[in-house]
């Protein structure tokens, strides 16, 4: 154990849909919560090198072993060569498909974290320590020998495995010599009851039913164009970062990951944001995986159906919010501190959030015709509200935590909220909403052309008034706002790239010299924002350059293929890994690419209903 930290995107992800691992790359379990993604940590030494936990393979003679993921896997597959051996560990949290009966249980998650270690020649020599530090490192371990292994019950954790583990230092540990052929499995139970005994072909069953699974779903997508082997992990990311008990979506895994090293600026994502709801939906359906969009959908429209006129721009993967907390048990990556857990952001208010909203509605409704009436009840309740509010300033998408202002992009999407919202409205023949929210609709439309565009700028601005850019101004053309090749689109897209642009191909959200945020620092460029600037290139016309900018990012991932939220110049990542909206906006960036034209392809293609075709 070193006291560097790795880089944030070295890590390997794991995930049973309910929680999720990152594997370090020197094979060690450094980031696990317990008993969902949103729990508290066992492993936490990500954000701790001292007192954060984790769980250790060390193979003598070889601490830096070759990665890879098994093809459409989230079965990590880590080679050691020593000078006396060679070996390969899979590390994975076991799943299974659901039966044919659990429909709302489509992957079955074992609650088990395995670690299969096999020699393939030689001899070598395995230490495993399995130093867990509950609850962020709060609580002291205090395990106990059991008939079905150790077991820390606090933390409902059972440690079974076919080596001996002994306790050393408050931690089960094993020191062991293994010859070619042989074969080793370290198996953690959370939340759950532990298998009674683990041998060689029940550790061999969990490592074939897991990749079983995840192949039968990647097999579900037929997509061929642009990108298709970023595009196929990108859509196993945001799989894995589903939470099946509700559908939810996390923005990422992790908590407290720096957005610059060493600062302030260290956010809990372990929840789901409404912002490109749509996208999500649209994306699931149109790489065949139409089930999950649904199940997307229905927890969207639970949670309009839970609140009275307000939507609330995030919430926890069960539904409810979480208030925003300090750890002090915990220095923080890199000495990034503070740590949090929860997010402030719950309380905000963010207008864009009725756009994201009602654009996924309505997308839903073109690609099923299932939107039911009591849904359509709720919804047209927070369209009501959009049109009532949409004067009001807000603290914008990026949760700038200082004054409300009139964000450009919160009015844009307030105006896509009552778009959609008039489109379902006639579907459902409901003419008066429909005839009631019409002049507000043009009204915002107006007032977003006379107030946010700024002739001597050459763009539009981050809010009204202002004169700085801000990178979500590039979603204009993709929500239909205006054409993508409108000159006051195009000339929006050249100053972001001028202004906010770093090196070849990266976007800032915005200028933080510029605009006060309330914190101090600075931060990494924004990868959604960078493959947002793909699309609107496309949308603009300029699908070379487009091109050039996807493959440079794509080249640009981590050493596995995944993003983190940020990235600078220098190939540092920085933020909550692996972040969902970065994968996200890349798989957008590629069907935009495939599908060049005037018009958003996933949504041309929801507009069909889903016809076949770019």
């Amino acid at each position: 154990m070193t006291d560097a930290f790795p880089p944030i995107d070295s890590y390997g992800f794991l995930s049973d849909t309910h929680t999720a691992a990152l594997v370090a790359p020197d094979a060690t379990i450094e980031w696990l919560c317990v008993p969902h993604f949103d729990g508290p940590s066992v492993f936490a030494r990500l954000l701790d090198r001292r007192t954060g936990g984790a769980f250790s393979l060390h193979i003598a003679g070889d601490t830096t072993p070759a990665r890879r993921y098994l093809p459409d896997t989230l079965v990590l597959a880590s080679e050691f060569t020593t000078p006396d051996g060679t070996v390969t560990v899979h590390d994975f949290l076991a799943v299974r498909a659901g039966a044919a009966t659990e429909q709302d249980v489509p992957i079955h998650a074992d609650r088990l974290l395995v670690r299969r270690v096999r020699v393939d020649s030689g001899t070598i020599r395995l230490t495993a320590t399995v130093d867990a530090r509950p609850d962020y490192g709060r609580q002291h371990p205090d395990w106990t020998s059991g008939n079905d292994g150790w077991l820390l019950p606090g933390a409902g954790l059972c440690l079974v495995s076919d080596l001996p583990f002994r306790l050393v230092d408050s931690a089960p540990r094993v020191e062991v010599e293994l010859t070619e052929g042989d074969t080793a499995t370290v198996a953690l139970s959370y939340g759950g009851s532990a298998p009674a005994h683990l041998d060689p072909t029940m550790a061999e069953r969990l490592f074939r039913e897991t990749c079983d699974t995840w192949r039968g779903w990647s097999g579900r997508s037929d997509y061929a164009g642009v990108g298709h082997r970023d595009v196929r992990r990108s859509a196993l990311v945001l799989r894995g970062l589903a939470f099946d008990e509700s559908g939810a979506l996390l923005a990422a895994p992790t908590t407290s990951l720096p957005e610059e090293l060493g600062g302030e600026r260290n956010w809990d994502y372990r929840y789901t944001w409404h912002r490109d709801a749509a996208l999500l939906l649209i994306a699931l359906f149109r790489l065949g995986h139409s089930e999950e969009g649904g199940r997307y959908l229905r927890f969207l429209i639970n949670i309009c159906t839970g609140s009275a006129d307000r939507l609330t721009p995030m919430a926890g993967i069960q539904g409810s919010g979480a208030e925003e907390q300090v750890v002090e048990s915990l220095g923080g990556y890199a000495d990034s501190r503070p740590v949090r857990i929860g997010n402030e952001a719950f309380d905000q208010e963010q207008f864009d959030t009725y756009g994201h909203v009602l654009d996924a509605a309505l997308a839903y409704q073109q690609l099923t015709g299932d939107l039911q009436a009591d849904q359509w009840a709720a919804l047209r309740r927070h369209v009501d509200a959009a049109a009532n509010r949409w004067r009001e300033p807000d603290h914008g998408t990026w949760e700038i935590r200082g004054e409300c202002r009139h964000y450009v992009n919160s009015k844009v999407m307030l105006w896509v909220c009552l778009d959609r919202g008039i489109r379902l409205a006639e579907i459902f023949g409901d003419r008066a909403a429909a005839l009631r929210w019409r002049p507000t609709r043009d009204e915002i439309h107006a007032d977003v052309l006379s107030r946010g565009f700024d002739a001597g700028v050459g763009s539009f601005v981050q809010s009204y008034g202002s004169t700085a850019l801000d990178a979500s101004l590039l979603r204009i053309p993709l929500v239909g706002f205006l054409p993508g090749d409108d000159p006051r689109v195009v000339s929006t897209v050249e100053r972001i790239q001028q202004r906010l642009g770093v090196g070849p191909a990266l976007i800032k959200r915005y200028d933080v010299g510029e605009v006060d945020d309330g914190l101090a620092g600075t931060e990494g460029a924004f990868l959604i924002s960078s493959f947002e600037l793909v699309s609107a290139l496309v949308l603009a016309g300029r699908r070379d350059e487009a091109r050039e900018i996807f493959d440079w990012l794509c080249r640009h991932s981590g050493p596995l293929g995944l993003f983190a939220e940020q990235l600078c110049a220098d190939g540092t990542a920085l933020g909550n890994y692996p972040q969902a909206f970065t994968h996200l906006a890349l798989i957008e960036a590629a069907m935009n690419l495939d599908g060049a034209g005037d018009r958003d392809a996933l949504h041309a293609w929801a507009e069909r209903g889903g016809m076949a075709g770019p």
